[in-house]
């Protein structure tokens, strides 16, 4: 038998190590909502893969315009269709999972013009999808967890003020979580700004269709050095490395999960602000099973 001093020194390390790597352990966001072929939102929720879900998107505010929300080929708006997503949201959180909405997108219609507009838009969320009250709440009754801004066009004007008044909600109670997407090229084009505020809690870059600082086939060096500049120069609380789970799913930055284990996660795992990886989407991360290769090393 071993001393006991040794002995109390390898439970010493073996701690240490437990510790470390759990210091390390991230999660997984998914965005669902654009393709009706992707399973419901609480089959989404059960598979036990998935820390974030990201409902996309709600694509027309801002401006006067009357905001709308598109899912695709899950239920219909405008018939109240999607209020039976409630049941749903709330099954997600009660397995712990933060379930948010996703306003913008590719192709939506939406801009700021100015910070009134931006205290409209705010409001017209708390009411409709966070703590507030409304009689026309797209996804009924359920509160969400947040809101998740993947701007990818209008201008890049007043967001960092959307930010704002949708953080100032928190005060009310429940936490109001809020997330981004931006472009891995920094600083991001659109809500640049707004990331400066340090109000954000996820930042999910996207390290694909943007070839200087994505991962192409076996050299990490571009993304490690983006990422290396979006965590030192972003308040976020963390950072998450955003992928497509399917090489159908973007243009170009598609890592097979072998690489992604083997080479790109132990290259920014040891960042204290690393949070885990984003996937698009759903859809996309069926077609192979992506995150459950990848689950047990993020």
């Amino acid at each position: 038998m071993a001393p006991k001093s040794t002995m109390s020194l390898a439970l010493l390390s073996l701690v240490t190590l437990v510790l470390a790597l759990g210091a390390n352990a991230g999660g997984i966001a998914i965005y669902w909502g654009q393709n009706g072929n992707e399973g419901t939102l609480a089959e989404t929720c059960a598979t036990g893969n998935y820390q974030f879900v990201n409902v996309a998107f709600l694509t027309t505010f801002g401006n006067g315009r009357t905001p709308a929300i598109n899912l695709a080929g899950h239920c219909d708006p405008t018939t109240d269709e999607c209020t039976k997503l409630s049941t749903e949201i709330r099954s997600c959180q009660a397995k712990g999972i933060k379930v948010i909405l996703s306003i913008g997108g590719a192709s939506g219609s939406y801009s700021l013009t100015s910070a009134a507009d931006a205290r409209q838009v705010a409001t017209y969320l708390w009411n409709n999808f966070l703590g507030g009250h409304s009689s026309s709440r797209p996804l009924g009754a359920a509160v969400l967890d947040g809101i998740d801004f993947d701007i990818e066009g209008g201008t890049d004007q007043y967001w960092d003020d959307l930010a704002r008044y949708l953080s100032g909600y928190s005060k009310r109670g429940k936490k109001v979580y809020l997330t981004a997407a931006p472009q891995c090229p920094f600083p991001d084009a659109w809500i640049g700004n707004a990331l400066k505020t340090g109000l954000f809690d996820n930042v999910w870059v996207q390290f694909y269709n943007n070839p200087p600082c994505q991962y192409t086939s076996g050299d990490v060096a571009n993304l490690e050095d983006a990422w290396k500049q979006w965590t030192s120069a972003i308040p976020a609380l963390k950072i998450f490395l955003g992928l497509p789970a399917a090489p159908q799913a973007a243009g170009s930055g598609f890592i097979p999960a072998s690489d992604l284990n083997s080479q790109v996660l132990p290259a920014i795992k040891n960042s204290a602000k690393y949070g885990g990886v984003m996937l698009w989407s759903k859809y996309y991360d069926d077609l192979d099973g992506y995150s459950s290769s990848i689950k047990s090393h993020v």
